[in-house]
């Protein structure tokens, strides 16, 4: 047979994540056409292609260029260029990927094929933030189910993995760079990264170590001009409180019900200057005290520092204000939004913020792994780690900080719309002699603050025993068995002094003012020349003016943190969740080579099976009591102390594979793949608590809101088609159709419920009795009964009534989330990797498309609808040069557009969606080899300096638009 077993075992140890442990990923017996051995741009794209190939599934891969070297320094970065990966960014950085259309929290991220923790705390996504690229030896992409890898992902299985000593042998390498982010206007202008690897064998190549370390450092800065969210309403609205006048000054305006129009609620500009330390670090160390045994011993650090300091200025829309002499005009369509919009202010509020905080990510890993080779036919693997993952506040000021102050001479608030930057145009009064009144420092005050603290912590100990049987050389069988615990906690906290009116004299912080315009902050933006635009405000510390506004008095029911004022965080949390996972799994994967019609074909037969204990507990506020004063509403007592909930559930999982490989001609091989894949509930909808939406209520409108610990896993029916034309060296055509039906998506329910075993007093009891005696309906309004039992004297001597324990149950409306939602996606995957010759020249284009049986319907005012999130189309182009020790790639990524979420800002309304619109950048490297050791290179990232926008139910409705400007490095690398 052209295929042997050797082949087949090999590529299932490189390509397919439970195998892809350290001691079966360094099988050697893999029997490559041709190996090369050299670094360089073409033998990072023959590895990537030869993993491809060879495995049985649909899987795509990146790999290094050479040790120490990979393709971007971030790995989001890199996986973008992978047809169906698509990323979203934070700060100007790639952060999360997007796997044929399904966001981070459906794809599963291991390292080394084992599952890893994430510090998101409220859901499962995976931050590529965190990770250099320096000691990562390639990145498999698994798009396809396997019965052998761990469960978590619908969208794909993502596999990092990393230098292994007894595989690279002996090597060192360091690197060193100098950073340039042009974005930041305080930061340094340069910053550095150092990295270095280092893998030796000791004693005849049975002993191996290996290590990486990194260290990084970045100063960047984001500009964004936001909207906090947009109201729409009803053409026929007429109401000057509710809406905006019909009158000739309404140009365009929607007058019928069939209509919409949809007024901002408040605009800022913001300026965030961002300064980052990442740190990684792995040592691993191998034995292999026999051809037959090798142990391994690993642990992988990481941690990413980030410290953000930011103003703004802002200013808030009232419906209410929209004056009939004010003239707005409105563009055509079903829903109709401002080109610009006027609103009167009597001394409304110009509100100026800033904020300071800070926060770390840390990642740490230790794992052992032992490979026995029993006999020639059986192969036992133990592979065991904990790890864990972290994030909290590292500054006094906690995560989330801010103090406004504001001057309160607004008299107009103009915004404009037609531009992708949203202008928005002060009124600032008149001087006595009719001027303009520019802005004043004695204007000043300090208004309110808000300070915000959080933690998230998950713990993962996976033990897993597996092992492979051959049969014979064309047939073997895979099975295990794996024990995951997971524990996750999320916490937060946070002290909000609602002073929004003010609490200090004019003038009592203009010593500690600067005077400072944001005029050049979006340059790159169309709209930010519009002389209109309000470009001066004022600027301070954090520290100066928390300093003053600690002198002022606070008020005994006013919150505090832990300094004991008002201005700092609080560690004392007021809300805390945390949820434990404990999974048995046990899988039976068969691979047979055979051929069909003389051509050589693998088959591969596995099933998953699954069981899985949820225990959730929530930190839930208790109330005692609930209490009438004869009005139409209700009040809750609550109780100093809180409690924490336990909720137990679980479910049982069969997850069934069947992979084909046909091999048509040498060149061509066909694929067809069908499984099923499951991603978990996240944390929040899994939690079991509830929360009261309030500590008063009207009658028959007792509502509350929780999680469900019964929540299942998301599981999807997944069908792969490919072609793919292996026509070079390192040249292929590939085209591949998918399809997948996902069940079990998470809504919105409600139930009606008994909370804290409190009753209704209007209900039974007295109440009952009452209404019979005065001949009032029991079912009607309360209010007469209630009147009437306080007349009789059965209210205390503070007006209230309890009822008593002949009362009905009072029962709370109680929203959660359940599993009820379906959808069906298809799309189509294309790649073409050519290189031209002996040119040295190449080329990779790839796009993907992809379509959804649900989408959100902008036109639906009030429904909520359900929709994925995420789902775009994609496509990049990569070009390179790679011959003669020169080394250069330009690399465009684009990203159609694609609702982001649902809800907006403060008082807006929540079920506002947010279209990111389409996006492109360009991405540049060059390198040199000076010689066999030394290389010298630079990169370039967004160097076409694009930006970015948001809208809602329309392009009209801006809801950001920032930029954050290129970035470039150069460096140097030495191969010992």
């Amino acid at each position: 047979m052209l295929f042997k077993k050797k082949v087949l075992s090999s590529s299932v140890a490189l390509a397919l994540v439970g195998s892809a442990m350290p001691a079966l990923a360094q099988d050697d017996g893999l029997e490559i056409e041709e190996v090369i051995v050299e670094g360089g741009i073409r033998a990072s794209l023959k590895r990537s292609m030869d993993i491809k190939r060879d495995s049985v599934g649909v899987a795509d891969a990146i790999s290094a260029e050479d040790m120490g070297k990979f393709p971007d320094t971030n790995l989001a970065e890199s996986l973008q260029r992978v047809t169906g990966v698509s990323i979203s960014r934070q700060r100007g950085e790639g952060s999360q990927i997007t796997v044929r259309g399904f966001g981070p929290e459906y794809n599963l991220v291991t390292l080394n094929g084992r599952q890893m923790p994430t510090h998101n705390g409220e859901n499962r996504s995976f931050d590529f933030g965190d990770l250099a690229s320096e000691g990562i030896s390639s990145v498999v992409i698994h798009k396809t189910g396997n019965a052998t890898a761990p469960t978590g992902g619908v969208g794909s299985l993502v596999n990092i993995i990393t230098t292994k000593p007894l595989e690279a042998g002996s090597i060192a390498t360091f690197g060193a760079k100098a950073v340039h982010d042009t974005s930041t206007a305080l930061g340094d202008d340069y910053t550095s990264e150092f990295s270095g690897l280092y893998s030796e064998t000791f004693a005849d190549d049975t002993i191996g170590v290996a290590l990486s370390a990194s260290a990084q450092s970045r100063n960047n800065a984001v500009n964004v001009a936001g909207i906090g969210g947009w109201w729409t309403l009803p053409g026929d609205t007429d109401s000057l409180a509710q809406s905006v006048p019909v009158d000739a000054n309404q140009i365009n305006r929607p007058t019928t019900a069939n209509e919409n129009l949809s007024v901002p609620q408040s605009q800022s500009y913001r300026l965030s200057e961002y300064s980052t330390d990442r740190i990684n670090g792995q040592l691993t160390l191998q034995w292999a005290p026999s051809e037959t045994v090798t142990a391994t011993l690993d642990y992988t650090y990481s941690e990413f520092d980030l410290e953000q300091s930011y103003s703004d200025l802002s200013a808030w829309y009232g419906l209410g204000n929209q004056a009939p002499n004010q003239s707005s005009s409105w563009d055509e369509g079903p829903i109709s939004s401002a080109f610009y919009y006027k609103e009167k202010n009597d001394h409304a509020d110009f509100a100026m913020g800033t904020g300071n905080d800070g926060s770390a990510n840390e990642n740490k890993s230790l794992g052992f792994n032992l490979d026995w080779m029993v006999s020639d036919n059986l192969t036992l693997n133990l592979d065991y780690h904990d790890s864990s993952a972290d994030r909290g506040a590292t500054s006094p000021y906690g995560n989330s900080s801010l103090v406004t102050m504001a001057s309160y001479n607004r008299m107009g608030t103009h915004g404009y719309f037609d531009k992708d930057l949203p202008v928005l145009e002060l009124d600032l009064g008149s001087e006595p002699d009719g001027s303009p009144r520019p802005l004043y420092k004695n204007d000043m005050i300090i208004t309110g603050s808000v300070f915000g603290n959080s933690l998230a912590s998950m713990n993962l100990e996976q033990t897993k025993l597996s092992g492979t049987y051959d049969f014979s050389d064309v047939t073997s069988v895979d099975f295990g068995v794996t024990l995951t615990e997971m524990d996750n906690r999320n916490a937060s906290a946070s002290v909000d002094r609602g002073t929004w009116g003010g609490i200090s004299e004019p003038g009592y912080i203009s010593d500690i003012l600067v005077r400072s315009s944001m005029a050049d902050s979006f340059d790159q933006i169309s709209g930010s020349e519009d002389p209109r635009r309000q470009t001066e405000y004022f600027t301070t510390t954090l520290d100066q003016l928390v300093e003053l506004a600690e002198k002022l008095p606070v008020g005994a029911s006013e919150e505090v943190g832990d300094c004991g004022t008002p201005y700092c965080a609080l560690s004392d949390w007021e809300n805390e969740s945390r949820l434990g996972e404990e999974t048995l799994s046990a899988y039976f994967q068969l691979s047979h080579a055979t051929e069909f019609d003389g051509m050589p074909m693998d088959l591969t037969l596995g099933l998953r099976y699954e069981e899985t204990d949820v225990n959730s507990q929530t930190l839930e506020t208790v109330f005692t009591g609930v209490y009438s004063e004869a009005g139409e509403e209700y009040y809750l007592v609550k109780s100093d102390a809180k409690g924490f909930s336990s909720y137990d559930d679980g479910y049982n999982l069969f997850l069934p594979n069947l992979d084909i490989k046909l091999e048509i001609s040498e060149d061509i091989v066909a694929r067809a793949s069908v499984s099923k894949t499951a991603t978990r509930a996240p944390f929040t909808d899994l939690n079991g608590g509830v929360s009261v939406g309030g500590d008063n209520f009207k009658f028959g409108n007792a509502r509350a809101s929780g999680g469900n610990p019964g929540l299942v896993p998301m599981e999807s029916e997944n069908f792969d088609l490919s072609f793919e034309w292996y026509y070079g060296d390192s040249d292929y055509l590939s085209i591949g159709y998918f399809h997948k039906e996902v069940e079990n998506f998470i809504s919105n329910g409600f139930d009606t419920r008994n909370l804290f075993g409190l009753t209704d007093p209007a209900s039974g009891g007295e109440y009952l009795a009452t209404a019979q005696a005065e001949g009032l309906n029991p079912q009607g309004s309360p209010i007469p009964i209630l009147k009437a039992m306080k007349d009789a004297g059965l209210f205390d001597a503070d007006g209230r009534y309890y009822g008593t324990a002949a009362n009905d149950p009072l029962l709370f409306t109680v929203s959660s989330p359940v599993n009820e939602k379906t959808a069906k996606v298809d799309g189509m995957e294309i790649n073409l990797q050519h290189n031209i010759g002996d040119t040295g020249f190449g080329f990779i284009v790839n796009a993907t498309v992809v379509d959804a049986n649900v989408a959100f319907d902008p036109n639906l005012l009030k429904e909520n609808q359900f929709a994925l999130y995420g789902l775009s189309d994609s496509a990049n182009f990569i070009g390179f040069y790679d011959k003669d020790g020169i080394n250069v790639r330009i690399a465009y990524n684009w990203r159609d557009d694609f609702l982001g979420g649902v809800g907006a800002g403060q008082g807006s309304q929540s079920i506002t969606p947010q279209y990111t619109e389409a996006y492109a950048q360009w991405d540049m490297s060059a390198s040199y080899e000076i010689s066999d050791n030394l290389t010298v290179f630079m990169d370039g990232i967004n160097i076409t300096d694009e930006t970015y926008r948001v809208h809602g139910r329309e392009e009209m409705q801006v809801m950001q638009a920032g930029q954050t400007g290129p970035r470039y490095n150069l460096g140097v690398r030495y191969t010992f």
